[in-house]
């Protein structure tokens, strides 16, 4: 039915890309929380190591 609507099939693609460019939003935000907690326990660890040196 709506196989040559080429107003149909453009809303449908700027759709889908809109959905590609929210989850590739949503990974990257996930993947950056996930390396900040990452880093802190790191940097507890090494100030915990250097609190032990000094006594």
């Amino acid at each position: 039915m709506f196989g040559n609507d080429a107003e149909f099939i453009l809303s449908l693609h700027r759709t889908h890309a809109a959905e590609l460019r929210a989850e590739a939003a949503a990974d990257r935000l996930a993947r950056s929380v996930a390396r900040r907690s990452g880093r802190g326990w790191l940097g507890r660890r090494q100030a915990g190591r250097t609190d032990d040196a000094r006594r």
